[in-house]
């Protein structure tokens, strides 16, 4: 049997996966944690980092390289709200990285792109394209272990 054997999971399993990975995560960084009971406004848990600081947290696991949405409605950028992104690829450990949303707004790097849709049928939403050639970059600026300091 493969190490990480990421392709046997369905999407839903390996998004479940990622969500309860960024939560050890956090908890192992010395942050409480508060699931959110219903994911029907873009959140999938709060930490505390003490009595006066919490941060809103949205997860998303993808496979491989890819292109990683959000809807502008349930993502509204603010200073404490952030997106886990976690990246699985085969045989290997996951990759959790940590993006302010405010990086969006700001527009921060051209990997973080904000797709409107006006006169279409897609909602607006704002996106991150994981690509071969900017894995790296995207790896590099927002490794979880380096972000979770500015918290």
């Amino acid at each position: 049997m493969a190490l990480n054997n990421w392709s046997k999971l369905n999407r839903f399993q390996l998004g479940k996966y990622g969500e309860y990975f960024a939560k050890m995560e956090f908890t192992k960084a010395g942050f409480d944690v508060y699931t959110a009971e219903v994911d029907d406004k873009g959140i999938d848990f709060v930490v505390r980092k003490n009595k006066l600081e919490y941060f809103d947290i949205q997860v998303k696991s993808v496979r491989n390289n890819n292109y990683i949405f959000i809807r502008k409605k349930v993502f509204i950028p603010r200073r404490n709200l952030f997106l886990v992104l976690i990246l699985f690829e085969e045989n290997k450990e996951p990759t959790l990285l940590l993006v302010p949303s405010l990086n969006w707004q700001n527009k921060a790097h051209s990997f973080l792109v904000e797709r409107n849709y006006e006169g279409k049928k897609s909602k607006p939403e704002w996106g991150i394209s994981v690509t071969k050639s900017n894995i790296e970059e995207i790896k590099s600026i927002y490794a979880f272990d380096q972000q979770i300091t500015f918290l």
